[in-house]
Formats: C-alpha cells, structure tokens, sequence
C-alpha cells in the first residue's frame, strides 16, 4: 500500500491522495443565485448557458516507484460538436477508440503558474472509466509532472498544501 509522511502534519497516511473540483472553474465564476438556472451540472458533464460544455477527467500524474498514479480531477472545455460526441459514448462499454478530443483546461490548480485554458487531449476510456486527460508537452510545470512524474515527496507536499491549509 501507498504510504508518505505529511509535509506538514509529519504523520504518515496510507492511500494515494487526488483533489479535484465538482464543476469546471466557469461554474464557480458564476454568482451562486444564477448558477442554477443557468447551468446543467452532473458527475461527468456541465452545460453553461447552452453554449459552453464541459467534460470531467483525470489528469494523471505518475508517482516514481509506484503503479498508481497521483489524480487531479479536473474538467475541460468541448467545443459543442465534440461535446455531443462524448455525451454519445458515455453509455458505451468500448469507447477507448473514439477521440481523443481537444479541450482546454477549465481548471486553475494554484500550486502551479495559472492552469486555466492549458491544452489538453481528452481520451476515452472502456467500461465507464473517468476520460483520461492529456495536457500539451509544454514546459509548464504541470505538464512536465505529467511527463516526467513526482517523487512521494512531492506528493505529500500536495497534501500538506491542500488538507492542511483547509483546515487552517
């Protein structure tokens, strides 16, 4: 089992930790009272004002020395064509082969330089998987993790910055 010693709390958890968000950052950019009536939000999809679609994925981050990856859950943005594609297969059990889709990173992860609008590849996966979602080879930090992975270090220092400031 997976287990790191917490860059803040100095404890050790067992388990490989991933954060995500419940709605692409459009969402939340939203004022609440509208949010609503103008969005149709569900675990996979999310539709604003009919016009922009949305599509939720896990941007993998493999973890050196470890089979399992490190997961930020995070949407990107379809254009309505390829959106209408995606909702298609959803019910599909084979559905690897189709795509992948071009998308932009709904997402602002701020542990790294702004994330928001990073290009992405969104890439079906059979038996109702979570899409997998690749983000341009760039030198962003981000996408250099993604490529070159993260120590278990790294990983608590996630941890630390997301639980422990929660709670702070």
């Amino acid at each position: 089992m997976f287990r790191f010693k917490c860059a803040s709390c100095d404890e050790w958890h067992e388990g490989m930790p991933g954060f995500g968000a419940e709605a692409p950052l459009y969402f939340y950019s939203l004022p609440d009272d509208e949010r609503a009536g103008r969005c149709v939000l569900d675990a996979d999809t999310c539709i604003v004002d009919q016009k922009y679609f949305f599509v939720r994925g896990s941007l993998e981050i493999p973890v050196h020395g470890e089979d399992e990856p490190f997961i930020w859950g995070v949407w990107v943005s379809l254009s309505e064509q390829r959106f209408r594609e995606f909702v298609a297969c959803l019910g599909l059990a084979e559905r690897a082969h189709v795509g992948p889709f071009f998308g932009w990173l709904s997402a602002e992860i701020d542990m790294y330089p702004s994330t928001e609008n990073l290009k992405t590849h969104l890439h079906l996966r059979d038996n109702g998987v979570r899409p997998y979602i690749e983000l341009e080879p760039t030198n962003h930090p981000l996408a250099v993790e993604q490529r070159e992975g993260i120590t278990v270090d790294r990983v608590a220092e996630i941890y630390a910055h997301y639980v422990h400031r929660a709670r702070g």
